[in-house]
């Protein structure tokens, strides 16, 4: 992914303006297409961290349910960390496609704006077939990436509600109970790890495809 120059990342943070960071880029060269390419590339990999984060956040929920033995405050503190890490992956992920959405609007709003700059019909109406075939797969990539975050809250409600049970209930008990709970998590993580597989993988055409022909 292209490494943005730091003055310029400063500068967004210092402004919050997204408007003004995209000029400010444009002025050195680097197009809200750049940009687009850079963040769809970035929720990516964002996407893949939080699928392995929640595959692991389920690994340690399983040790904590079948393995015997072990100072359960211990296996508590462990599955608290798992799913503090899952959380914040999951931020992470919801930031990153904020900001694809954030950009793609922009260059939409451009590039349809644009288009009444054109002296030639036929070179305009090339110009308007190429953003319609570009929203759709970013429509298409937009989609499978908030069907995909959608699922993360009800798997962190799900591991939230078994770490504090297990807060509160330090016993072999309590591990009995927690048994009781693992099939159905383990469905929501398999169908939360599917849909990001989808959206990493649209991810990946929509970058071939917007760099090789718009």
């Amino acid at each position: 992914m292209r490494a943005l120059p730091l003055a310029f990342a400063t500068l967004l943070l210092l402004t919050g303006c997204q408007s003004a960071y995209y000029a400010t880029m444009e002025k050195v060269g680097i197009h809200k297409r750049d940009i687009l390419s850079d963040r769809v590339e970035a929720a990516g990999e964002a996407q893949e961290e939080a699928q392995q984060q929640f595959k692991d956040a389920l690994e340690h929920f399983r040790a904590v349910v079948k393995v015997d033995g072990g100072d359960l405050e211990d296996r508590y503190d462990d599955l608290s960390a798992q799913y503090d890490a899952a959380e914040q992956s999951a931020k992470n992920v919801t930031e990153r496609i904020n900001a694809v959405q954030d950009v793609a609007e922009a260059l939409f709003d451009e590039w349809q704006d644009e288009l009444d700059q054109y002296s030639s019909p036929t070179l305009r109406a090339a110009s308007a077939k190429t953003l319609s075939d570009t929203k759709a797969r970013y429509q298409r990539l937009i989609k499978a990436m908030r069907k995909a975050e959608a699922k993360m809250p009800p798997v962190l409600a799900k591991f939230h509600d078994q770490v504090l049970f297990l807060k509160h209930n330090l016993n072999a008990r309590a591990i009995g109970s927690l048994k009781g709970e693992l099939g159905s998590i383990e469905q929501q993580v398999g169908n939360l790890v599917r849909e990001m597989q989808k959206a990493i993988s649209e991810s990946e055409r929509f970058i071939q495809q917007l760099n090789s022909n718009g």
